[in-house]
C-alpha cells in the first residue's frame, strides 16, 4: 500500500520515560552484565542522562514550543492522517518511498536492493517480548578508554545466542537520544535476539555507546551549541577509540558491507551524519525520528548551524547499501525534520527507504519499527 504524507506536528517538549533494564543471568568474566526484562516496551527515554551522572538542569519543560521548519523547507500539501492497521496484515509496505531515479546501491544479497524492502509499519508483538523458547544473552557492561575524551567511557555489548571466537560477526551500533545514555536502548536486543533466532537477522553483536563526547563534561546539561558539539563529536570517539576496543576484544567481521549504525533522535541524526562522514566504514545506516540539525534550521530549542549544507546530502564514493529513515506521523517533538531529511535524499537523487509510522509519538512504536525493519535487511 502506498504511504500517506502526514500533517507537520508543532513540536512538543522532550520528555519520554527512561527504560531500565533488569538483570538476570550469571555475570560473564570482569565485566558487569545483566539481561533486559520481561513484556519488553521498546520506548527510549530522550531526555535522561547515565547513571551516576544525572545533570540538575534538563530540558526547559516549561517552554512552549514553537512551529519549527528547516532552513530552505517548505511544507508539502499533505494528505489526510492515516489510521492504524487493523491486523498484521495490513501493516506490510511494499517498496517505501525512496529516492526511485538513484543508481541502485551495491545490494547485501546477490540482485538486492533497497528497492526490494518489504517494510512491516508495526513490529509483530511476537518480537518485543520474551519468549520461553529463546536464550537471551546479557548485557555485558563495560568501559573503554576514549583518547578523544581522556577518560573511560561506559558501553554495553550484547552478544548473539552460541557465541564463538571461532566465527566473525558483524557488528551494529545503536545510538541513544539527547540526555540519554548506553542503557536507554537496550531492551531492543530483545527483538534482535528474537529475529536471530527465528533466522530473520543475521547473528551480530549489537553495541550501545554512549554518545555525548565532551572532554570537560560527563553529560549533557542543556540543549545548546557546546552541548550539541559533544553529540558531534562522537563520531571520533567512535572511529578512533570505541570500534578499536571492539576490534581488539570481540571476534568481528570487518568491513563496511559488516558494520552498521543506527539511532534514534539525536541518535538517529548522528547515524546520518557519521554514515555520510564514513561511508568507508558503514554501509548500513539508519535513521529513526532523526532530530533536528543535520542541516541549518531551527526549532524551538534552538539555531541549527547544520552539520552539512542541504547539497552536501550525498554519497559521492561509497554509496550505502542500506539507508532507511522513519518517523512516527504524530511525533511532537523533532516534527517534520525526519521528513525534510527525506526530501533532501530524494532530491539529490540519494537512494534510500523511507516510511511513517502511524499514531506514534517520540518513541514506541516507531523505534521498535525502525529497528525491526533495520535489522530484517543488514548484512
Amino acid at each position: 500500500m502506498k504511504m500517506q504524507w502526514m500533517k507537520g506536528l508543532a513540536l512538543g517538549v522532550l520528555a519520554a520515560l527512561l527504560i531500565s533494564t533488569a538483570g538476570c543471568g550469571t555475570p560473564s568474566g570482569d565485566k558487569d552484565t545483566e539481561t533486559v526484562g520481561e513484556n519488553v516496551s521498546q520506548g527510549q527515554t530522550d531526555d535522561k542522562s547515565p547513571e551516576s551522572q544525572q545533570p540538575e538542569s534538563q530540558t526547559p519543560e516549561s517552554q512552549k514550543p514553537e512551529t519549527q521548519m528547516p532552513e530552505s523547507q517548505t511544507p508539502e500539501s499533505q494528505t489526510p492522517e492515516s489510521q492504524m492497521p487493523d491486523s498484521e496484515e495490513t501493516q506490510q509496505e511494499t517498496n517505501p518511498s525512496g529516492g526511485g531515479s538513484a543508481e541502485n546501491s551495491e545490494g547485501n544479497k546477490e540482485g538486492w536492493t533497497m528497492q526490494d524492502c518489504e517494510i512491516e509499519i508495526l513490529c509483530p508483538a511476537e518480537y518485543t517480548k520474551r519468549n520461553a523458547d529463546v536464550k537471551y544473552n546479557n548485557v555485558i557492561k563495560t568501559t573503554y578508554y576514549s583518547t578523544t575524551c581522556e577518560k573511560n567511557r561506559p558501553v554495553n555489548i550484547v552478544l548473539p545466542a552460541g557465541y564463538s571466537e571461532d566465527k566473525k560477526y558483524p557488528v551494529l551500533y545503536v545510538l541513544h537520544g539527547i540526555f540519554g545514555s548506553q542503557n536507554d536502548m537496550n531492551n531492543n536486543s530483545i527483538t534482535i535476539q528474537n529475529m536471530m533466532t527465528k533466522g530473520l537477522a543475521k547473528d551480530m553483536i549489537v553495541v550501545y555507546p554512549y554518545m555525548y563526547a565532551s572532554k570537560t563534561k560527563d553529560a549533557c546539561t542543556a540543549i545548546d551549541k557546546e552541548n550539541v558539539e559533544a553529540y558531534d563529536n562522537f563520531v571520533n570517539d567512535l572511529v578512533t577509540d570505541l570500534m578499536p576496543f571492539i576490534k581488539e576484544n570481540y571476534s568481528i567481521a570487518e568491513g563496511r558491507e559488516n558494520t552498521a549504525i543506527a539511532g534514534f533522535s539525536m541518535g538517529g541524526r548522528e547515524s546520518l551524519a557519521i554514515g555520510l562522514q564514513r561511508p568507508d566504514l558503514f554501509g548500513y545506516v539508519g535513521a529513526i525520528a532523526p532530530a533536528p540539525g543535520l542541516v541549518p534550521g531551527r526549532d524551538w530549542a534552538m539555531q541549527h548551524e547544520g552539520q552539512f549544507a542541504e547539497d552536501e546530502l550525498v554519497f559521492n564514493n561509497d554509496k550505502p547499501i542500506l539507508l532507511m529513515i522513519c518517523c512516527g506521523d504524530k511525533d511532537g517533538t523533532v516534527g517534520q525534520f525526519p521528513k525534510s531529511y527525506h526530501n533532501i535524499f530524494e532530491r539529490n537523487k540519494v537512494e534510500h527507504v523511507w516510511w511513517e509510522i502511524p499514531g506514534s509519538d517520540h518513541g514506541d512504536p516507531a523505534i521498535s519499527s525502525g529497528i525491526y525493519n533495520f535489522c530484517k535487511y543488514i548484512f
